[in-house]
């Protein structure tokens, strides 16, 4: 045991003012309170992370079927697949706001992960922040988002969202070309509106979409997996 641990704990002491004092001594290594914490973050994680898996699910479904029902006839008209963007919308909304609460969860294991595990394997390459005990005590006494609506906006768009959209775009495109009696623009009418203007929104929209998801920016969220090469030497 060490000569801290063995010490009457004394608030006034400077030895014992660092947050979770002996939390990680000998007698309170990872296999006690700390792994139980973490498997707790780690459960947390993993339901908010079916949340967004659910979410992604419906809105590949929806659009599978809007791309069905909209080629299945050339009668069909061409802005359900504009609807189905707004549908789309709809979901990537609900997603960034379920991304942020997935976030708080997801940094708290990975500060254990990269603060405790990852030095208690290799204490020879430090801690990767020296005060994560003083900031993940202040996050659980108070929790807080921790990223904009706007960058979990990004996030989602990137991963998930702007393919999508691509897809219907590249169909609607299609739809308003190829199986259209009008040549194009005036092909992508809706009633009364002129299909130069219906075409101006739609790649107005998407640029705009497009660019809030490859502005440069600061990241505040935890880091997803490497995309570079797992194999390269």
């Amino acid at each position: 045991m060490s000569d801290r641990s063995q010490k009457e704990f004394d608030p006034a002491d400077p030895d014992h003012r660092e947050v979770g004092q002996g939390l990680l001594d000998e007698e309170m290594g990872p296999s006690g309170s700390m792994a139980h914490l973490y498997r707790g973050e780690i459960h947390r994680m993993r339901f908010w992370r079916e949340r967004l898996d659910r979410t992604t699910n419906w809105a590949v479904i929806v659009i599978a079927a809007i791309l069905t029902w909209a080629f299945s006839s050339e009668s069909n008209p061409h802005y359900v697949l504009l609807a189905g963007a707004s549908i789309l919308g709809v979901f990537l909304v609900i997603e960034a706001r379920r991304y942020r609460g997935y976030d708080i969860w997801r940094s708290r294991y990975r500060t254990l992960q990269k603060n405790v595990f990852a030095y208690g394997l290799d204490p020879s390459q430090g801690l990767e922040d020296p005060n994560w005990r003083a900031k993940l005590s202040t996050d659980y006494r108070q929790p807080r988002l921790k990223i904009s609506r706007m960058e979990a906006i990004a996030h989602r768009l990137r991963r998930v969202y702007l393919p999508l959209l691509s897809v219907l775009l590249g169909a609607w495109l299609i739809r308003v070309t190829a199986f259209a009696d009008a040549p194009w623009p005036a092909s992508a009418a809706i009633g009364q509106i002129p299909g130069s203007i219906v075409s101006a929104i739609v790649l107005l929209s998407y640029a705009t979409l497009i660019f809030i998801a490859l502005r440069p920016r600061t990241w505040h969220a935890e880091g997803e997996l490497l995309n570079e090469d797992l194999r390269k030497k």
